[in-house]
This record gives C-alpha cells, sequence and structure tokens, in this order.
C-alpha cells in the first residue's frame, strides 16, 4: 500500500475514516502556509492536500480564489510547491498530495514533476481537470515513480467512468459531494451517499467525500459511509481571518468529527 492508501487503512482499522485537509501552498505567504500544514497535521488531520495556486481555478469557490490569487499576486512560482512539500514532509510524517490543475504539470514538465515531486517528498498528485482515460502520460510518469494518482467522480459521471475512475485511482477516488465548486455547505449534498454507494459497486475500497464539508458534524456524517472526508475552505478561511493559531483550532474541531 502507498502511505495514504496505509493512512486510510489505519483510521478505518480503528472504526473511522481519515480526515483530509487542504491548504494552497503561498498563502498568505510561503512559510505561513507550511506552518499552516503542520498545524493541521497537529491537531487531527491525517493527510494534507496542498493545492498549487492556479489563474484560473474553474473548481474553486471564492475563499480558495482569493487565497490563490494573493499567493499568486505574492510570487508564487511551481517551484515554491516543491519547497513546501519537502518542508512539511521534514516536520509531520502524514502523506501529502499536491493537488492541481494540469496545466502547470504540462508546462513544468511530466517527467520532472513527477521526480521533483518525489525527491520533494510527495505522495501524489490530484487531478481535477484530468480525466482517468486523458491521463496516460501522468500515470506513466507516476507509476515509475511510485506516486498516488487521484482521480474525481462526480455525481453526474456514468457507472462506465466511475469503473475507470476507481481502477486508474491509486490512493482514493476524490467523490465530489454535490455538483458545483468548492466551498462550505450548511448540508452535504445526499448525492454524496449515492455517489460512494456507485463507487463500492464500481470496486472502489478507498473513497473520500470533498467538498462542502465544514464542520465536525459533517464530518462524522460522512464518515459513516466514506472512507474519508476532505475539508478545504473553512480552513482557508479560518488561516485567512485568525493566522495559523485559528486554523489549527478549526482542524482540531473537526478531528472531533472522527471519533468512532
Amino acid at each position: 500500500m502507498s502511505t495514504v492508501e496505509s493512512t486510510i487503512a489505519a483510521r478505518k482499522a480503528a472504526g473511522s475514516g481519515a480526515l483530509i485537509g487542504y491548504l494552497p501552498a503561498g498563502f498568505p505567504n510561503l512559510q505561513s502556509s507550511i506552518d499552516a500544514a503542520v498545524a493541521l497535521v497537529e491537531n487531527g488531520v491525517d493527510i494534507i492536500e496542498l493545492g498549487i495556486p492556479y489563474t484560473d481555478p474553474v473548481m474553486d469557490g471564492l475563499v480558495i480564489q482569493e487565497a490563490t490569487q494573493r499567493a499568486l499576486e505574492n510570487g508564487f512560482k511551481l517551484e515554491h510547491a516543491f519547497e513546501a512539500v519537502s518542508a512539511i514532509t521534514a516536520r509531520v510524517s502524514a502523506p501529502v498530495l499536491v493537488m492541481t490543475y494540469f496545466n502547470p504539470v504540462l508546462q513544468y514538465g511530466i517527467e520532472r514533476f513527477a521526480d521533483d515531486l518525489v525527491a520533494a517528498g510527495g505522495a501524489g498528485l490530484i487531478t481535477p481537470d484530468l480525466t482517468a482515460d486523458n491521463a496516460r502520460s501522468w500515470l506513466t510518469a507516476a507509476e515509475r515513480t511510485d506516486l498516488d494518482h487521484v482521480f474525481l467522480a462526480a455525481p453526474s459521471s456514468s457507472d462506465a467512468r466511475l469503473r475507470l475512475a476507481v481502477e486508474k485511482s491509486r490512493g482514493f477516488v476524490y467523490a465530489v459531494s454535490t455538483m458545483g465548486i468548492t466551498g462550505a455547505r450548511a448540508d452535504v449534498d445526499s448525492a454524496a451517499r449515492s455517489l460512494v454507494s456507485r463507487l463500492r459497486d464500481a470496486g472502489s475500497t478507498n473513497a473520500c467525500v470533498g467538498v462542502g464539508i465544514s464542520s465536525s458534524d459533517q464530518v462524522r456524517e460522512v464518515l459513516g459511509y466514506a472512507d474519508g472526508a476532505i475539508v478545504g475552505s473553512v480552513l482557508v478561511k479560518a488561516l485567512a481571518d485568525g493566522g495559523v493559531p485559528a486554523v489549527a483550532r478549526t482542524a482540531a474541531a473537526l478531528a472531533t468529527g472522527t471519533i468512532a
């Protein structure tokens, strides 16, 4: 098993599931983003999802868009993501997955990106705009370097696409809880439960739900039927409003939802 898979397996064996926390690299600056990611792990987050700021983040809601735009305005470069991964993994043992739209990977060079991510201690890649049927070059590089490759599944996905996402993903399948962009919601769409059920039917053993999760109660609800809960916007907002101490408190509160 990969480090992501073994982390999820350990949490499931404990009678719960994994808490996955998203933060953008370079927000509000590079060092603060590193400290914030470390604080997540120190306060109950099991897996880090480190986002690479991008100029056209079509899946991201306003909170994350504003954060990534600020990172770019402050001079964030792709190389800084590898610096951040290296600094985080030097301080905590939790796996770090990088979330990025695929154009920066293409511009950087797929093989070079994979090599540099491995060298930094990264666990793999989440690619929201790259579908499993168009990912041959990335899969070849990821398999060569033993990196996880996480593909997304949506409520609108056909059964055939779900089977392909399950077949080609390593680490977990990212089950998008609802149609639309990221952002905290009062209720996680009931479509998430149905989607995870369909992923199980397609053979998935690791399905993690993201988009819209913002409270410990929602984390607990999701972990009742999925293998992991992915939280982003509420953590980014906490970091924006109150810095690293606020994101640490928010992570600790969310982590109470993982208690079996």
